[in-house]
């Protein structure tokens, strides 16, 4: 009893296993009771914040833990963004998002200029410094489109895109004004932020992806290697503030330069993902809300009067900004509803901004009162600005997103149901088994895809050990897919040999694709197949892959595809490139394709219209792809492509070139795909590669409906 009084239960409360405690029931309860209300969830968290605060029942104190929680949550949020951006979509629509971020930009300091001078009657430096608190905008309704799962729409894209852009600039301009109420812009000035913007975005943009994939090659520690991802992030977010910007502007660079080595099905995205949702922005969201002071409502008519129209300018320049950008683009109107949702709300940045221009003195007033760059009414009318947009922010973003899911669920949708897309891994080897799971959840064409492990055992021995082995490797591959959010179907079989057991596993399930592994260590040589491996190529139904890994998937920059001559002939042509694809967009790596004109010819009519980051080139000669090898780097990738899977091993190779290409494939990671070519599509022209054989992701239908018409076209 003596321990139950000692406890001090005075408001605020200071026992930190208690405030933690009842944060960690906040993060729990509210989301559950929002989602039954079908009301945002994080309106709910910040709303929360609000009542536990210093402003409200005075539970918790907004302390430098919470300030630091806090702090972590937004740089995730913004690292979260940059690390979910796809690259090729970013590339492809880089343009639309510089588009999108001067109107963002432009429009609300414009706004905000005149409101400020003729409205408010501010001087005109702190008329410019509130507009570019206007300007900015914190991603604040971002994990509500994660959510929804439409994270790569392109309204999203350019969206993100535009918002480095005017975050940037906004807080320049935060930095302008202060130097010159200090006296200090100057020629030097500009050259000292030009020059340290400069270096910082190389740093980070150039550096950490180099140091990124060494550490990913050297450590295969899970803990660690999230841990790295966090302190790149801190690190780039420290090094931005260096530079004289903001920390958000580095977490997002980060989410840019560490985009391609975490790739977004891998268990390390998995990993950010989850801690970042359940405890850092949780804690930004409910610290947000702590600044919230409901009484200023009803005590300070100038917080009103500046407070709402802060409200006004912010909000109807931001949709001012997200209208022109659907008038520009033709997007839909609930894309510019999360246009809007995405850009309206004001957090991160514009309290950086205000709390700046509050500590800023100019002067002393007669009564001795201190004459600030921003007055406390600004300060208090910030608060209930931050209230409001993010409230309207998250309403807008969760309606506009539920309607692109809506529209999209309603098209492309094929009157033949889409034959499911069953992979088979077989897991021999516990040095390889790591690997070849994770090649597989990057060939995954969707969410619906199901993953198999297969473990072949003699019937003819009865062999505990190799039993228990078995059971291990097929746990370990369970493991590993679990990691990544993937569920793995486990296969132990007991055959008469490797051969039949695979061929049965095959037809029993219903198998599309197969990944067989080749030891990391294990060198190229005439026979390096196998009679056992060749008998299965020959029979098997589906797609086959031999994998070796040379270096972490994840760590691999360039896919070099080399498609064989009269392979846009093969029934199975697109659904097997349609595996290869799906493996740059997942992984985020290039692709560079080598094939006859003639089919560089099909892929490229179908290319201009999707984002996948890749190059054409003629095959050549074969010693011009021998040469192509021998040029590439150590983190590329060779996926060579095979027409028949009737081949010996040591036919395998055209025999002028073979041992200089064995050396050469020795040292590098790379992928042997075997096309399975279907007799029953043959018989008839009107299934020739139809695409109601590949299950559809996103627009990858409409491509292979695009290809299967060229190739009928072009004929045989």
């Amino acid at each position: 009893m003596g321990v139950f009084y000692s406890i001090d239960f005075s408001l605020p409360l200071t026992n930190p296993v208690l405030k933690f405690l009842i944060i960690l029931l906040i993060i729990l309860v509210i989301p559950v009771l929002f989602n039954r209300l079908r009301a945002p969830s994080i309106l709910g968290l910040i709303l929360a914040g609000a009542v536990i605060g210093p402003f409200g029942l005075n539970l918790i104190e907004r302390d430098s833990g919470i300030i630091l929680s806090g702090t972590a949550g937004l740089l995730y949020i913004m690292f979260l963004a940059g690390l979910e951006v796809d690259m090729g979509d970013f590339k492809k629509n880089k343009g639309k998002s510089i588009v999108f971020g001067l109107y963002t930009f432009s429009i609300p300091m414009l706004f905000g200029i005149l409101g400020g001078y003729y409205i408010l009657n501010f001087s005109i430096l702190s008329s410019v410094l509130l507009a570019s608190m206007f300007a900015s905008h914190t991603l604040i309704a971002y994990p509500i489109i994660r959510k929804l799962g439409i994270a790569r729409n392109i309204a999203v894209n350019i969206t993100v895109g535009g918002t480095i852009i005017t975050d940037t600039l906004a807080l320049l301009v935060l930095a302008v004004i202060v130097g010159m109420t200090k006296g200090e812009v100057g020629s030097l000035f500009w050259l000292k932020l030009t020059f340290s913007v400069l270096v910082f975005g190389f740093t980070v943009l150039f550096v950490f992806p180099i140091v990124g994939r060494w550490f990913f090659r050297k450590i295969e520690d899970n803990v660690a290697q999230y841990i790295f991802v966090l302190v790149m992030v801190f690190l780039a977010a420290f090094l931005a503030e260096l530079a004289g910007v903001e920390g958000i502007i580095g977490a997002f660079l980060a989410g840019l330069s560490l985009n391609r080595l975490i790739p977004r099905n891998s268990a390390l995205m998995n990993r950010v993902e989850f801690v970042g949702n359940a405890i850092f922005i949780p804690f930004f969201l409910i610290g947000i809300g702590m600044l919230i002071n409901y009484k200023l409502f009803f005590e300070d008519e100038d917080t009103l009067i500046v407070g709402g129209v802060m409200i006004l300018i912010a909000t109807s320049s931001k949709y001012l900004a997200a209208y022109f950008t659907q008038r520009t683009f033709k997007f839909s109107n609930n894309e510019r509803l999360v246009i809007f949702g995405l850009s309206n709300a004001q957090a991160a940045a514009t309290l950086a901004a205000v709390l700046i221009g509050y500590n800023v003195i100019l002067g002393q007033q007669e009564n001795g009162e201190p004459i600030r760059l921003l007055n406390e009414s600004v300060l208090n009318g910030t608060i209930l600005m931050i209230l409001f947009t993010c409230t309207l922010a998250t309403i807008s973003a969760a309606k506009g997103g539920k309607g692109i899911l809506i529209s999209e669920a309603g098209k492309d949708r094929s009157d033949e149901p889409a034959m499911a897309e069953r992979i088979l891994i077989s897991v021999k080897n516990i040095n390889n088994v790591e690997e070849l799971i994770n090649l597989a959840i990057l060939l995954k064409s969707g969410s619906n895809t199901e993953l198999f492990a297969l473990n072949v055992l003699d019937n003819k021995k009865n062999d505990l050990q190799d039993e228990k082995m078995a059971q291990q490797l097929l746990s370990r591959a369970s493991e590993i897919a679990i990691a990544s959010n993937d569920y793995l179907f486990p296969v132990l079989r007991y055959d008469s040999n490797f051969k039949n057991g695979i061929l049965s596993a095959v037809r029993e399930n219903r198998i599309t694709d197969i990944l067989l592994g080749l030891h990391v260590k294990e060198k190229l040589s005439d026979s390096f197949l196998g009679d056992l491996t060749e008998e299965v190529l020959a029979n098997i139904q589906a797609n086959t892959f031999i994998y070796k890994s040379y270096f972490p998937i994840n760590t691999i920059k360039r896919h070099l595809v080399f498609l064989p001559e009269g392979v846009e002939n093969d029934t199975g042509f697109p659904t097997l490139l349609n595996k290869i694809w799906q493996l740059g967009r997942n992984s985020g790596a290039k692709i560079n394709i080598y094939g006859t004109e003639r089919c560089l010819e099909i892929l490229e009519k179908v290319r201009k219209d999707y984002t996948l980051e890749s190059e054409f080139f003629p095959a050549g000669s074969q010693n011009d792809i021998l040469k192509t090898l021998e040029t590439s780097k150590e983190d590329d990738n060779v996926v060579m492509v095979f027409r028949s899977k009737k081949v010996s091993s040591r036919d395998f190779f055209p025999r002028n070139i073979k041992e200089q290409l064995i050396e050469t494939l020795n040292t590098k990671s790379f992928i042997l795909a075997y096309i399975y070519n279907d007799s029953s599509l043959e018989k008839s022209s009107s299934n020739l590669m139809d695409a109601s054989v590949i299950g559809p992701v996103e627009k990858l239908d409409d491509l292979f409906r695009q290809i299967s018409g060229l190739f009928r076209k072009t004929g045989k």
